[in-house]
């Protein structure tokens, strides 16, 4: 059975692509149309999923399309405009929208030209599956958190075998952890579903416990007042409709009561302040407090030792690192495109359970399934560019580690793109972990990221357990843990402020490629871990093939550029 996932209506457009429930493609538009957190429509994504598999629209069985548009007209507009008269307003501002959703199937068939089915699902079950069936887990809770699907903001179930049973669906749009994240991402100066990476790394240096000026209320106790649980049911968060406006009017996201509490919105080009930290920390410390007291009441219901997360709030590795370290759970499974990227895989998943009678469920750490050049390829496109380059064979890897061990700055691509917003040794930046000035200078004349930017520990997976305090592999940089006390002098570049990193565990199986280079690294250091960071510059998508990758090497400053076996060196 051959299944092509959309993600389509939002941010984080991509199409994924399913043979008998095997993964074979997973491609982000973004990475196509160089525009990060793309909304187009996936059309670049979807002929390469189609070329990696070697097939023609026509091939497939089923489009599985990550969304209900009818449910998302039910729910967040006719249903919200009974109970609101004001969002009767909402209708009439939306109705484009609204046209579009309801011929949502008529614009596929004429986009594609596709006369087989089309199944329309819905957006959190799509979450669901494409953790809980990749994870090898046979039981497991299975949670999803984000901004908005059709309009629930959370969906809670049970995983067992190949079904997935939804015990819990009463958050809902305007009550959103995804939102209110988003909501803080635009009062601190940054921009919405897109840097709330950046203010969960803000978070650390504030202190959430300190009094608000002008009050005698703490930040937390504030958020604790903005973000509370539902008395009668605790599994239900609710937002306080007081201190928001973004469920009203665009572009605002809050009342006058927040902006009278916490000042005028912060922009881009002003200082951070420890008033900006300290809201960055409260909003980190209330969104802990909510999901980890509800997996507490979760994990009581279930029964289970095992936890499958997904939804956007997926991505924050301070939160899993907190539920991690709390040993609610045996072990967690994150996939590494946890936000709506991610949909079109789990709608291939969800419609192959459906539809295939002898579905399997496939464990699957291998997320490398996005654009992949030849080597012959790699050597056209470098002969193009003029730059000075050599081919190292297999000396590729251990050439590389010296170079690391020098100090330089080395861009590391590889086979397929890496699917999701982390650079997991394919599409990465690498430097050597210490001294602790590196961090500086990447996020200074790399990168050109604010000086809080934390980088990540690539680490081999055989020396996991020894540099880092955590319980579990995590290959998909999703969990953030503390460095053990006796190894962070040895990696300081990776160390955040807190003591934590995103680490990464990396295996001979799932990438052979990169953990050759960390033994190699290993070898002539004594230390098994390299600074990891994505391939682009802030505000770009990571490169995607050649020309991206040489493009962004000529115009940043980064020393050397490895494609394949080829060295690249500037003149």
């Amino acid at each position: 059975m051959k299944i092509l996932g959309i993600n389509f209506g939002g941010h984080d457009t991509s199409a994924s692509l399913t043979i008998n429930g095997k993964l074979i493609a997973a491609c982000e538009e973004e990475r196509y149309n160089k525009e990060k957190h793309t909304r187009a429509f996936p059309e670049l994504a979807i002929k390469d999923c189609l070329k990696i598999g070697n097939l023609k629209l026509k091939d497939l069985d089923i489009i599985a399309f990550g969304n209900d548009p009818f449910l998302q007209i039910k729910e967040k507009y006719l249903i919200l405009a009974l109970k609101d008269n004001y969002r009767i307003k909402n209708i009439f501002d939306d109705i484009e929208r609204i046209k579009k959703l309801y011929y949502t199937e008529s614009f596929l068939r004429k986009k594609l030209g596709f006369r087989k089915k089309i199944e329309f699902l819905n957006h959190h079950l799509c979450h669901h599956a494409s953790t809980f069936f990749p994870s090898g887990f046979k039981k497991s809770l299975i949670v999803s958190y984000d901004g908005m699907g059709e309009v629930h903001s959370a969906l809670f179930g049970l995983g067992n075998g190949k079904k997935i049973n939804i015990f819990h669906d009463k958050n809902k749009y305007p009550n959103s952890l995804g939102l209110i994240y988003s909501a803080i991402t635009f009062f601190l100066g940054w921009r919405i579903f897109c840097d709330e990476g950046i203010i969960m790394g803000l978070a650390p240096y504030g202190n959430s416990n300190k009094k608000v000026p002008g009050s005698n209320v703490s930040y937390i106790n504030y958020f604790r007042d903005i973000i509370k649980l539902d008395k009668k049911d605790p599994l239900k968060y609710l937002i306080n409709l007081k201190w928001i406006s973004y469920h009203y009017q665009k572009n605002t996201w809050f009342s006058e009561k927040f902006f009278k509490t916490f000042g005028k919105p912060r922009k881009a080009e002003n200082k951070i302040t420890s008033h900006h930290k300290n809201i960055a920390a409260a909003l980190q410390d209330r969104i802990e407090e909510i999901v980890i007291s509800q997996l507490k009441i979760m994990k009581k219901i279930t029964k289970t030792n095992y936890l499958c997360i997904s939804g956007g709030v997926g991505l924050n590795c301070s939160l899993n690192g907190k539920i991690q370290s709390s040993k609610l759970f045996k072990k967690i499974f994150i996939q590494p495109a946890s936000g709506d990227a991610g949909v079109s895989y789990g709608a291939c998943l969800l419609a192959e359970q459906k539809n295939n009678k002898k579905f399997k469920k496939i464990p699957t750490n291998d997320f490398y399934k996005g654009y992949m050049e030849s080597e012959k390829k790699i050597k056209q496109k470098l002969n193009e560019s003029g730059l000075k380059f050599t081919n190292y064979k297999d000396e590729i890897f251990k050439i590389t580690a010296e170079l690391l061990k020098k100090g330089k700055i080395v861009a590391w691509y590889q086979d397929g793109a890496e699917f999701g917003p982390r650079a997991l040794g394919n599409r990465s930046i690498l430097a050597r972990p210490f001294p602790e000035s590196i961090k500086d200078h990447i996020n200074k004349n790399v990168k050109f990221r604010e000086y809080f930017r934390p980088f990540a520990p690539a680490v081999m997976e055989e020396n996991l357990y020894e540099f880092f305090e955590i319980n579990q592999k995590s290959p998909h940089m999703l969990i953030a843990c503390k460095v053990k006390k006796n190894k962070s002098s040895l990696i300081p570049a990776v160390v955040h402020v807190d003591n934590s990193c995103r680490v990464q565990s990396v295996s001979k199986e799932t990438n052979y490629k990169f953990w050759k280079l960390l033994n190699e690294f290993k070898k002539i250091t004594n230390i098994p871990v390299i600074l990891n960071t994505s391939f682009n510059v802030k505000g770009e998508p990571i490169v995607n093939d050649s020309e991206d990758a040489i493009r962004c090497y000529r115009k940043y400053n980064i020393d050397n550029l490895v494609m394949g076996t080829y060295l690249v060196e500037k003149l």
